[in-house]
């Protein structure tokens, strides 16, 4: 049996939980640079505001004192994340974290589901202030929709829904209450293609003609179908595993017309791109920059750069694949635009220790030094990830994300914790 567990409205939830006088109140968190809504809470669902709307379409309500709005304050997020997550662990075999809110957990060999469940979502109410609803299914894909029902109807189900408690015919008829787009891994586009094959419901779906669907649709949607028939195809993933491309990128605040200002941001995605690499005892051999201008900006002149180059030899060292990466950049950049957005791609990711043929014209000590990277690490580690940073990311903060709702980061920084 596995469990879904989702945090509700979770970037919402995160700016209510230190902040009781939120509760009940309209509430939304809005993406990089305070472009559209990303979470929006109960109550702001309840007036209408849709999901993706840009923020100066609504911002009328804020004036008006209708709507409470922040920018995205990812270190809070990311923190009770990490203590909801715990949570869920000290009282489930296993879990798997698939998103920032959302975590599968094995049940195996553990009874009284349902009220597993409860306590579940209590203790973590409890211990995090995060709202949470439970799903509990066989299969994975069965136990993430039996989490839309219970979010769905939190108020009839409590928050918690458990398929093997219920009897065939209130299984076909919650089946038959959702459309096929309900079920994970069934987009849009693929909705479309189904419906035209009269298959609307998430009924329809599980008694469609298997063959024909793998024929038209390939064997993940078959294997779709057959963990919502109650059929295991997929078991949870308990280790992450190791990126074999990371990408790092941002949207500038304000349009960067000089150098300094994406050797700044360069600096930072490299650092964050480097990190991860160690993190996951892996290291590169290919590094790429790119530039871009605003597209949506017609009235100005467009250009977008993009270099990639080969290392000599695989490297996670901060410092020379900084250096690297500002080369690339320093030939790819053009004066005279306004540019909205650049970033860095690591590829031909090998792990650490891999034996490789040196190069007599490369010195590998230029490109490796763990002692230093690992004293890094431990000290960001312990002291936060801007405790040390290179130089030339301070060379200007124009580049910085625009955030001018941002609430406290009540629990990683001790200036900004709460005073009673």
């Amino acid at each position: 049996m596995f469990a879904l567990i989702d945090g509700n409205n979770f970037y919402c939830s995160c700016e209510r939980a230190y902040r009781p006088e939120l509760r009940q109140q309209p509430v939304i968190v809005l993406s990089n640079n305070d472009g559209c809504v990303i979470s929006r809470s109960n109550e702001a669902k309840d007036m209408g505001i849709r999901m993706g709307v840009p923020y100066f379409q609504i911002q009328h309500l804020v004036r008006q004192g209708k709507l409470i709005v922040f920018s995205s304050n990812y270190e809070l997020y990311a923190d009770l994340s990490r203590r909801m997550m715990s949570t869920i662990a000290s009282l489930v075999p296993a879990i798997e974290i698939y998103s920032i809110d959302e975590c599968f957990a094995s049940l195996h060999g553990l009874n009284n589901l349902h009220q597993l469940g409860h306590n579940i979502r209590s203790r973590i109410q409890q211990w995090v202030g995060i709202p949470t609803c439970v799903g509990i299914a066989p299969t994975r894909t069965l136990a993430k929709f039996c989490n839309h029902l219970a979010k769905r109807h939190r108020h009839h189900f409590n928050g918690v829904v458990v398929w093997t408690d219920w009897n065939q015919n209130i299984r076909q008829r919650a089946l038959a209450s959702e459309p096929v787009t309900e079920i994970w891994g069934i987009g849009r586009r693929t909705g479309h293609k189904l419906a035209a094959q009269g298959i609307h419901t998430a009924l329809d779906f599980i008694n469609a003609h298997t063959p024909t669907l793998r024929k038209q649709f390939g064997v993940v949607l078959e294997r779709t179908q057959r963990e919502m028939q109650g059929i295991p195809c997929s078991e949870l993933i308990t280790e992450e595993a190791s990126r074999q491309n990371i990408v790092r990128s941002r949207s500038f605040g304000n349009m960067v017309t000089n150098l300094d200002g994406l050797q700044a941001a360069i600096s930072h995605h490299i650092t964050a791109g480097a990190a991860k690499l160690r993190e996951q005892n892996s290291q590169a051999h290919i590094i790429g920059v790119f530039i871009y201008t605003n597209r949506f900006r017609h009235d100005l002149p467009q250009y977008n750069g993009y270099r990639i180059t080969k290392l000599p030899q695989a490297s996670n060292d901060t410092l020379t694949l900084n250096h690297i990466a500002q080369h690339l950049l320093n030939s790819i950049y053009r004066s005279g635009y306004e540019y909205k957005k650049c970033g860095i791609e690591l590829s031909g990711i090998e792990p650490e220790h891999t034996f490789r043929q040196l190069d007599l014209l490369c010195h590998s000590q230029h490109n490796h030094r763990p002692e230093l990277m690992r004293a890094w690490d431990n000290i960001t580690n312990r002291y936060g990830r801007r405790s040390i940073r290179l130089g030339s990311e301070l060379q200007s903060g124009n580049w910085l994300m625009t955030r001018t709702q941002l609430s406290n980061c009540i629990t990683t920084k001790f200036k900004e914790i709460l005073t009673i």
